[in-house]
């Protein structure tokens, strides 16, 4: 297994600032990532998300992400669902508002009290979403919860370091691979490769099978289509460990 980061849990806040309930989202996201449970979180840039960050990407797919949206078009939660997957949780501020029957912030970039008392309140419910997520085990391949038995979960180790992190530093790598005549992102693989070039791993039927085995820990690989991928795995591993050589 490669050495990747520790369990986080990924926040990915509208931040709207036409309305009231988006800088509601970004300063309760804040709040949650500096004062609450900074050390279990990331956050994820929206628009960089939405700009093609591979890294962000890959981390809402490869590690559990919560959306916080201002209103109910929900932007945050359908960009995550739509380049990553759907995430773990979502959080509609209007909605959470009305339930509690709060006052309605009022105020776009300085909020009134209703606004900042909302901020208080979204930021414990965000933080309330990240003890739930650090409770469930997530299936990295694919994006999802494990359904398992209650009694089987684990108290989750207090993470270091104690201070917010931002996922663009904490992102995963990814390399893509042409398969086929398509181009197609590989999450890990990079790490996997190092592993591998450290280990001074041989170009051996094993070796190969052994390198597929690994990057199908957290790359979902079409059915009948192994072979494809091995050989395919294979070339690019010749070709990085190419890059790693020093020249001369």
């Amino acid at each position: 297994m490669v050495d990747l980061p520790k369990k986080k849990v990924g926040i990915i806040a509208c931040s709207g600032e036409e309305l009231p309930e988006g800088t509601v989202t970004r300063l309760a996201a804040l709040k949650a990532l500096e004062e609450l449970c900074p050390a279990e979180t990331v956050t994820i840039c929206l628009p960089l998300f939405l700009a093609g960050g591979e890294g962000d990407r890959a981390f809402a797919r490869f590690y559990p992400t919560i959306a916080v949206d201002g209103c109910e078009l929900r932007c945050a939660a359908r960009a995550t669902e739509m380049f990553s997957g759907k995430p773990a949780a979502s959080i509609v501020v209007t909605e959470l508002i009305e339930q509690r029957r709060m006052k309605k912030p009022q105020g776009a970039r300085r909020l009134n009290q209703a606004g900042m008392d909302a901020v208080d309140f979204i930021g414990e419910c965000i933080a309330e979403q990240v003890d739930k997520v650090l409770e469930k085990k997530w299936n990295r391949r694919t994006g999802n919860f494990l359904e398992i038995e209650p009694s089987l979960v684990v108290a989750v180790e207090p993470q270091e370091p104690v201070e917010a992190t931002c996922s663009c530093g904490s992102s995963i790598p990814v390399r893509k691979v042409m398969i086929e005549g398509q181009q197609v992102t590989l999450i890990a693989l990079p790490l996997i490769f190092e592993q591998f070039r450290l280990a001074e791993k041989q170009s051996t039927d094993e070796m190969v099978r052994e390198l597929l085995e690994t990057v199908k820990v957290y790359n979902p690989i079409p059915t009948g289509a192994e072979e494809v991928y091995a050989d395919a795995l294979l070339r690019e591993f010749a070709v990085y460990c190419a890059e790693k050589e020093p020249t001369r």
